[in-house]
């Protein structure tokens, strides 16, 4: 007689399964097209979004799931492997061991609709969901937003501004400094002004946020013998829920006042902590920690349409976009049995 897999058999295949197709941001579609036929091949029903989104499961579920499909680019972590207890691979913590939790769920007549979505690894204005919820309005009592979490519940997100921080000086001969105004010693200045201001802890529902400004990339200069009269750095704005994305432009422009030119390229707005009967009954699914999500996700896109939304969801944070990065075959098991508990 054939035997039958367990359920961490299942998942860690599923999750490999996944990892080995390409699916970068822009190029969802062969998983998008994958998705759709392993669960309609189980029938649970799915509808096609378009822009590489799919529904999946009964249309009368209060509860819904999400997962992104996308992955960032390879660092030749593809394909993947199972060894070591661990699913390893592009994608595989972020997120598409969550969606191998999803799709076995699905597929095991589970209480939820799946929504799966692209370009969530891109910056938040090529994100296919907020078009998604403007054109095509969902009903849910509660999101659970399957990004990284090693299995606890991280509530809300951080805001996310990214912003060109500019400094002009005089180019001038390399032999005769003193002749010209160095844009680089100008922008060392305010970078290492803004690199004194300390992390800026917020408590909100309870849950402490930590707001940082972090300058991630620098580039001036045209040649070896040439002062430079321009230099560019790109300022990246974490901020805490309760502070609107007006007044977190107003906070960054006061940090970087009086040094260079500041301009605004994006700002992706923080999620609300969601809290009610439903977030209390997956905490206690799964005795599951409760903790702020101090990093940017859907949960505020959801927000913004909204539904209430949480994190939560079997990768390490610490493992995406690692080289190699992995997931726990157990933490998969968990995701799926605390989901399981929770929509009964």
């Amino acid at each position: 007689m054939r035997r039958v897999p367990d359920l961490a058999e299942r998942l860690a295949a599923r999750t490999l399964e996944l990892v080995d197709i390409a699916s970068e941001s822009r190029d969802e579609e062969p998983l998008a097209a994958h998705v759709a036929a392993v669960l309609r091949g189980g029938d649970v029903p799915v509808r096609d979004l378009g822009d590489t989104c799919l529904l999946a499961g009964d249309p009368g579920r209060a509860l819904l799931l999400a997962g992104h499909l996308d992955t960032v680019p390879a660092q030749g972590n593809r394909p993947g492997r199972i060894a070591d207890g661990r699913v390893h691979g592009l994608g595989a913590s972020d997120m598409k061991g969550a969606l191998a939790v999803m799709i076995e769920l699905a597929l095991a007549g589970g209480r939820y609709r799946c929504l799966f979505f692209g370009r969530e690894e891109l910056p938040a204005r090529d994100s296919a969901l907020t078009p998604l919820l403007a054109r095509e309005p969902l009903a849910a009592e509660l999101v659970v937003m399957m990004e990284p979490t090693a299995c606890e519940l991280h509530a809300g997100c951080l805001g996310n501004i990214n912003a060109t921080w500019t400094f002009h000086g005089r180019s001038g001969h390399s032999a005769r400094p003193w002749a010209a105004d160095n844009a680089i010693e100008r922008a060392a200045a305010g970078v290492l002004a803004l690199a004194a201001q300390p992390p800026e802890p917020h408590s909100f529902d309870g849950l402490e946020f930590v707001e940082v400004a972090t300058v991630t990339r620098i580039a001036g200069g045209i040649a070896g013998n040439v002062i430079p009269d321009r230099v560019e750095c790109h300022v990246n704005f974490r901020y805490a829920p309760g502070r609107s994305p007006a007044a977190a432009e107003a906070r960054l422009a006061g940090l970087c006042e009086g040094r260079g030119v500041l301009r605004i390229d994006s700002n992706a707005p923080s999620g609300p902590v969601a809290t009610g009967p439903r977030v209390d009954a997956l905490v206690a699914a799964g005795e599951l920690v409760r903790a702020p999500k101090q990093a940017w996700t859907p949960v505020a896109e959801f927000a913004l349409g909204g539904l209430p939304a949480v994190n939560f969801g079997p990768g390490d944070p610490a493992q995406a976009h690692r080289r190699d990065e992995s997931v726990e075959i157990a933490a998969l098991v968990r995701a799926y049995e605390v989901l399981e508990r929770f929509a009964a």
